[in-house]
């Protein structure tokens, strides 16, 4: 298997062990799963099934982000408990991803179940040499760590801008350098808080992923993905901290999903330009929902049209009637061992359909269970 490596910048050979250890980041659950979310997690879903055709064992972790500056706002604006929201959303963003026949995670841990050990991260990264205190705050110092910005491979000029873009507050006066990055932070009066020696509050964004990510899975995983929206700040900030408080590389590999679009802007939350799942679920089936996501390569930003869903609808339809079989099975498998080139195999599998076999195991591949 060949996938493209974000650090690289290449296609490189993807060679785990036996058990590959892999962490996606997961939603900040604030608001239901859109085709964005739902096209990060399936790419991600699509490569453990062939992993696991190839003989591994996956052990996917996807946290839930229920403390930051995204959902205590909204819980805020709408007069409800932070934690009672992130129930609430949780629970539709659970049955989406059953809906859409997605894998189990290995793991799924909440950044509030994590505070000491986030607390204890700290103190590993402070006791490095990496992070100072300043106006009841700790931060990451970046000019203490050579690596800082080797993922993405932005400017500084770049990485202050997306920093302004993306909550990372550049003019905070509090910081050494406006990319130093929050790792705790004092919490506004209606937040949540919890002691720590630094004074009472709460962790950062960034924090709370790389905490997780040793806790479940080690020092050094396999791969890392999300979206690629999440390049700078988050992932860069976290292979940071990481590295910062383990000495070790936080992973071998980093995969990014691209983002899709709607009305000509990346589909977002904060733009409202949104196609949820649960809405499409009432008009298409969740089996055409998958393929017409997969009918894009994960690295290729793509809009939604209003032909997706019912050509996807059709095409599952076929796909459905060609019956049981393994028709096309093993174009399908080189297509997934190629950068995961799920448009490469949903046609080898229309193919198949076209020569009148059946392609129950293809589809199966890609997730798509035509039992459903």
């Amino acid at each position: 298997m060949r996938l493209f490596d974000t650090k690289r910048r290449e296609i490189v050979p993807f060679e785990p062990g036996p058990v590959v250890t892999m962490y996606t980041c997961g939603i900040t659950p604030y608001d239901s799963t859109h085709l964005g979310h739902a096209a990060t997690y399936l790419t991600y879903d699509v490569l453990q099934r062939r992993l696991r055709d190839l003989g591994h064992e996956t052990r996917c972790v996807r946290n839930i982000t229920d403390v930051d500056d995204s959902i205590l706002p909204k819980a805020r604006e709408l007069g409800v408990h932070y934690l009672d929201l992130a129930a609430a959303e949780m629970a539709r963003f659970d049955a989406d991803m059953e809906a859409l026949g997605m894998l189990p995670a290995y793991s799924e841990p909440r950044a509030t179940s994590a505070i000491p050990d986030i607390r204890g991260f700290i103190g590993m990264v402070i006791d490095s040499g990496h992070a100072y205190e300043s106006g009841g705050s700790v931060y990451f110092e970046v000019a203490t760590l050579r690596s800082f910005g080797s993922l993405s491979g932005l400017s500084r000029e770049d990485m202050l801008a997306l920093a302004a873009e993306r909550g990372g507050n550049p003019d905070d006066p509090n910081k050494r350098d406006p990319l130093d990055f929050v790792l705790w932070q004092p919490s506004a009066d209606d937040e949540p808080s919890w002691e720590s020696m630094w004074g009472p509050g709460r962790p950062g964004w960034h924090i709370e992923c790389s905490t997780l990510c040793l806790r479940e899975l080690g020092t050094t995983i396999d791969l890392h993905g999300g979206g690629s929206d999440l390049i700078f700040p988050h992932h860069e900030c976290e292979a940071a901290q990481s590295e910062a408080a383990t000495g070790q590389p936080l992973v071998r590999h980093w995969m990014h999903q691209a983002m899709v679009h709607m009305d000509g802007e990346k589909m977002s939350k904060s733009l409202g330009n949104l196609a949820f799942v649960s809405e499409l679920s009432q008009q298409f089936h969740p089996m055409a929902i998958r393929l017409g996501v997969l009918g894009n390569h994960y690295r290729t930003e793509w809009e939604f049209g209003d032909d997706l869903m019912p050509d996807a609808q059709q095409r599952w339809l076929r796909w459905q009637q060609a019956g049981d079989g393994d028709g096309g099975l093993n174009e399908v498998r080189v297509a997934l061992d190629d950068d995961l080139d799920t448009p490469s195999a949903i046609a080898a599998i229309d193919a198949a359909v076209a020569r009148g076999e059946g392609v129950s195991e293809a589809a199966l591949l890609l997730g798509v269970d035509l039992q459903r």
